[in-house]
């Protein structure tokens, strides 16, 4: 196989991917190859990766539990800390248990491969997560998307399913609706609700996913539903979880391969983590980053900047093709902020974008220089 002639054609088509040493990444203010930036591209929300309390909760964590947990969760690597942070992380969702997973990705690809001989049909939004459909192919499936954040087309794809499998389904089901809750790329957020009257309705099982939603907003968790969050963004530390009842996470421990066969995640960051989640409820950090959404949204409507209906962290331009999106993002790196080229295949074809995330440490006069940079540079 020629990799040089691929990698060749990655690099003339916009599409080549390098990686970038990269100092004092969880802050506003960061390094990237020698040169000085402000980051807009950290998915750090709240801000908490760098936090003095949770800092510190980390170096307490090491110093009473050691720098890693030795073993799975099912062998000898379940101790108090990761016990404590579970019934926490329930607690704060409102669901019977939560199991803890290393990321979100492994988390996804673990649901998934428990309920592998438990279901019929699957259909996910259009514009999920890469782990949600890497999920979907894991247990062989066909891949059926319905409109991204779309109602009307969720309720045509799965009447027609239950027309295909008219047989009663029971726990876990032979139907499942999959959805991010906030969508990744795009900042928007799916109408849970609505959703959660479709699959009732057909008695189908609902995931969603909330990698980028959790510790922001409040989560809402139908019944009998499985819920997905992570805690690498807005809790600021490292890992996953999924939340449910005590059935479903029972079921996940006896058949989900990648927490089955995994070294459980360092304790010391469920120590940092439940620390994280102390600081998430006090909301002080959480009111910072809807105030700096609020502002940012105004002052893009200020210049006439082509902003989108997100109003979450996650704040896209769409540039359309991924020459563009780089050429704007380096006319930025230039000027000193650091806000990255999403192209393709993580967004869909002529989508490539500047993906800006805002976190609580920024200030409005970075947001109001970010914006006015961005202006000058689109022009």
């Amino acid at each position: 196989m020629n990799f040089s002639q691929k990698l060749s054609n990655l690099k003339q088509s916009h599409l080549y991917r390098s990686r970038k040493i990269s100092k004092n990444t969880q802050n506003t203010q960061m390094t990237i190859n020698g040169k000085p930036l402000i980051n807009f591209c950290s998915n750090d929300y709240l801000s908490l990766a760098s936090h003095p309390q949770v800092k510190e909760a980390f170096k307490q964590g090491v110093d009473k539990f050691g720098v890693g947990s030795g073993s799975s969760h099912l062998i000898s690597g379940h101790t108090p800390a990761h016990h404590a942070l579970e019934e926490a992380l329930a607690d704060y969702t409102g669901q019977k248990k939560a199991l803890l997973f290393s990321t979100g990705y492994m988390a996804n690809i673990g649901i998934f491969s428990a309920l592998k001989d438990e279901l019929d049909w699957v259909l996910q939004d259009k514009l999920n997560h890469a782990s949600l459909i890497d999920a979907n192919h894991l247990i062989g499936l066909p891949l059926q998307r319905y409109l991204h954040n779309n109602v009307e087309s969720l309720k045509k794809k799965i009447g027609k399913q239950t027309e295909l499998a008219p047989h009663s389904i029971t726990f876990g089901g032979q139907g499942l609706v999959v959805t991010d809750n906030i969508f990744s790329m795009d900042g928007d957020q799916a109408n849970i609700k609505s959703i959660e009257k479709i699959v009732k309705k057909y008695n189908a099982l609902l995931i969603q996913d909330d990698a980028h939603g959790f510790g922001i907003f409040e989560p809402i968790i139908p019944k009998n539903s499985i819920y997905m969050a992570t805690l690498g963004k807005a809790a600021g530390t490292m890992g996953a979880f999924v939340a449910g009842d005590e059935d479903l996470i029972d079921f996940l421990i006896q058949k989900s391969r990648p927490y089955i066969y995994t070294t459980a995640i360092a304790p010391a960051l469920c120590v940092a983590t439940l620390k994280s989640l102390e600081l998430i409820k006090h909301g002080d950090q959480n009111t910072k980053l809807l105030a700096n959404i609020r502002y940012f949204k105004s002052f893009s409507k200020t210049l006439n900047l082509p902003i989108t209906n997100s109003n979450s962290a996650i704040q896209p331009f769409i540039m359309g093709s991924s020459k563009k999106a780089i050429h704007i993002s380096k006319k930025l790196i230039n000027v000193g902020f650091y806000v990255s080229a999403i192209r393709p295949p993580t967004v869909p074809k002529n989508t490539a974008r500047l993906r800006i995330t805002l976190s609580a440490s920024h200030t409005q006069s970075q947001i109001k220089q970010l914006l006015t940079q961005l202006k000058y540079a689109i022009q």
